[in-house]
């Protein structure tokens, strides 16, 4: 199968995101634009527009009603994906990191960088009524983050956790009610963690750190359960909702890609074994490093969005489900 080349950023994608059927496709990049795209056939559906800085994070519920962005410009804005309006835009002291919704759809979570003079802190969110007034309304829960700024989050099983992944590598999870540090992971990581992105069940979560490493986590003990290795800082993981499969991709920093060829096998999106560690595939494409990877629903095809600008839509042909490991 030929993969999908959707271009329609004009700078590098941070992140992207299936909704919970998987025919839409949200992407969010530098160019202050957030886009979403018919994952079928790659046809863009339309922009989000608003926000004055580069979009760091997005998040769509699973009605597909609602989406969420945080940005460069010191807001997080709620929108209605089908008219692409803004329902309400939150301002905040730093740009935000992250933003996510919880598996209801009644909250949100979002957290601030640490800069200018700003604590990172963690908010949460109500956002069944949602409308205009939501930025003058105090969230429902405040955490700030003395030790490292948030740079992933997840909500935890049944909306009572938030899950978060730090800069310096550690990994804690929040209970929603209390306000308080429940689990703490200590430091399984030793830099900074990318990106965090939950199983289909919600059991496990798989980390990518600019260690150079990927971990499968107990979502409730933060256990590390597997290791994936490879020799690049890795941006993003995804794990497949269909077969023990977990996809990395990444490659090293930005600023240093113009001294690397294509060919060096840097930009490759690479595929383990959940159980085994192994790796036994690789697929080329992108002409910088992939910040950021997604796995449809159904698990028959995958999407990794790159520093280049473009998310590529790869279907798997037949030998991939087929291929059973001895």
């Amino acid at each position: 199968m030929r993969p999908l080349m959707l271009q329609g950023h004009e700078r590098s994608i941070t992140q992207i995101k299936y909704n919970r059927e998987g025919d839409l496709l949200f992407s969010c990049s530098k160019d202050q634009k957030p886009n979403v795209w018919y994952s079928l056939n790659g046809e863009r559906l339309g922009t989000y527009d608003g926000h004055q800085g580069a979009v760091w994070c997005l998040d769509v519920d699973w009605e597909s009603r609602k989406l969420i962005t945080g940005a460069g410009d010191m807001t997080t804005k709620l929108w209605d994906v089908e008219y692409g309006t803004i329902i309400a835009s939150i301002p905040t002291k730093s740009s935000v990191r992250t933003s996510n919704f919880s598996f209801s759809g009644n909250q949100a979570a979002y957290s601030t960088d640490k800069a200018m003079g700003q604590n990172c802190e963690l908010f949460i969110i109500d956002v069944r009524n949602a409308d205009s007034t939501l930025a003058d309304q105090t969230p429902t829960l405040r955490i700030p983050m003395t030790e490292s700024k948030i740079t992933s989050m997840q909500w935890g099983p049944l909306d009572e956790t938030i899950i978060t992944g730090h800069d310096n590598g550690n990994i804690a999870i929040w209970d929603v009610r209390k306000g308080q540090k429940v689990v703490d992971s200590g430091s399984d990581h030793a830099a900074g963690i990318n990106d965090m992105q939950l199983s289909k069940d919600g059991t496990m979560f798989v980390t990518a750190s600019r260690d150079t490493t990927a971990k499968l986590f107990d979502s409730e003990s933060l256990m590390c359960l597997k290791t994936y290795k490879t020799e690049r800082p890795v941006n993003s993981a995804a794990i497949s909702p269909i077969l023990d499969h977990v996809v990395l991709g990444g490659g090293q920093d930005a600023m240093e890609v113009t001294t690397t060829s294509t060919k060096a096998g840097k930009f490759d999106s690479r595929f383990f074994h959940l159980i085994y560690e192994e790796e036994f595939a690789r697929l080329k494409g992108h002409f910088g490093p992939i910040n950021s990877l997604a796995f449809h629903p159904d698990g028959k095809s995958y999407a990794s969005g790159g520093e280049d600008g473009f998310v590529r839509v790869q279907t798997f042909d037949s030998t991939y489900f087929e291929n059973i490991f001895e």
